[in-house]
């Protein structure tokens, strides 16, 4: 498998940095009284009612806006939070491979009028309703048709394939879904095999439940980024975790405590949000990953696919699927039973959002092998973090889950 064009991927890290701005005139927000009363209804874009799954997610106890409390003249995007809202901007981008600056008056400048509607703009929405109808009209409802679907990284779709396409080799694009593959045909182990050879190769049972906490420094730098920046992460099982990324604008930063998640980024209009629904299940999930091996509980339904190939490596191909069909994908190496990749989705108004996670340079810390290398990619950025010490077992003040705070500069 290989990483998207250098291109593209600048559209990627991009997204998420800068569309807090993209609807945004003025700085005057107004939060809901509580996730309870804002998520137990159906989100509603484009006039429609669009079940999100809040109500079965375990849900933040924080504080939580919606997209047009936060931003003015939002006419699509209605009725879904800010989380989702830049999920859903990353996606746009990316299928598009654009900029704020391709749609939105002034993107750039000293003077942005970001709630300006511009002809791009107005067609953005235009596309956007056609592919719900879409959707509405030939299957339900279901995301089937999204604006990655005709797009594929292009501003305009191509119409007519070319030869090289139809007779070189295929680009790797592999559904969300994966197919079950039948174990007498692809030779693939079972998935508790997988998994149970897993806990194995990071240094047995015993040793796993051993390890309860830990502290890490080391440097994460960003996609693009010439200089690292020093990082720290704060990890006590089963589920709490924080990264920081001292940046030079200022820190980056995910929390979750057990219970709420939250992203900090230097470089945006908010500055932080808590994580909801599917992409509150995310972070969830990212924190019991700082103890892998137990993922194994984590989802209730695991389903081995058919094997693949990552960097030169083959790999086992196991997906697990949790409340509200949350999905993640997991990239076993088939010589050390360790894990290569993650992958998981969470949803928005317009598909779903993707992070993936590849892990490397494995070392024995504690009893356990744990990634001292990492890739963390998402649609606001892809970090490349680097770890030079882990202290294991050690006490972690809790009030390092907090909702974070930006450092003063």
């Amino acid at each position: 498998m290989k990483f998207p064009s250098k291109r593209s991927m600048v559209t990627g890290a991009v997204a998420w940095v800068i569309t807090l701005a993209i609807a945004m005139s003025g700085t005057s927000l107004v939060r809901h009284s509580s996730v309870a009363s804002d998520h137990r209804k159906p989100a509603t874009w484009l006039g429609s009612a669009v079940p999100f799954g809040g109500v079965a997610f375990a849900q933040s106890q924080a504080k939580v806006q919606m997209s047009e409390q936060a931003f003015k003249n939002i006419k699509v995007l209605k009725g879904i939070p800010v989380d989702e809202f830049m999920g859903t901007m990353g996606l746009f981008s990316a299928a598009l491979n654009v900029c704020c600056g391709d749609c939105h008056t002034g993107a750039g400048t000293s003077n942005p009028k970001w709630d300006d509607d511009p002809p791009r703009k107005l067609r953005a929405r235009q596309m956007a309703e056609m592919v719900v109808n879409i959707n509405k009209g030939n299957f339900g409802g279901r995301q089937a048709v999204t604006c990655w679907t005709c797009h594929r990284g292009i501003s305009t779709p191509s119409v007519t394939p070319p030869l090289d396409s139809i007779y070189g080799e295929p680009p790797n694009s592999p559904p969300d879904i994966l197919p079950a593959a039948p174990p007498a045909t692809s030779g693939t182990p079972p998935a508790d095999q997988i998994l149970d050879r897993f806990v194995q190769a990071l240094g047995g049972a015993e040793a796993v439940a051993k390890l309860t906490s830990y502290t890490a420094k080391g440097t994460g730098q960003l996609f693009g980024e010439v200089k690292a920046d020093p990082a720290e992460i704060y990890a006590k099982a089963p589920n709490e975790l924080t990264s920081i990324i001292h940046q030079r604008e200022g820190d980056q930063t995910r929390t979750y405590d057990g219970k709420n998640a939250w992203v900090m980024l230097p470089l945006t209009v908010v500055g932080k949000y808590p994580l909801t629904n599917s992409l509150l299940e995310g972070g969830k999930l990212d924190a019991e990953m700082a103890f892998m091996g137990r993922i194994k509980s984590f989802f209730p339904s695991w389903k081995v696919s058919y094997p693949a190939t990552i960097d030169g490596r083959d790999v086992y191909v196991l997906q697990g699927t949790g409340i509200q069909n949350f999905i993640a994908t997991f990239y076993f190496d088939k010589q050390t039973g360790l894990l290569n990749r993650m992958v998981r989705y969470c949803n928005s108004a317009v598909g779903r959002v993707p992070t993936q996670i590849d892990y490397s340079d494995y070392r024995t810390v504690a009893g356990v092998k744990m990634p001292f290398k990492w890739t963390y990619g998402w649609v606001s950025n892809r970090e490349e973090w680097t770890i030079s010490e882990i202290q294991p077992n050690v006490s972690v003040d809790s009030a390092k889950f907090n909702e974070p705070v930006q450092r003063a500069k």
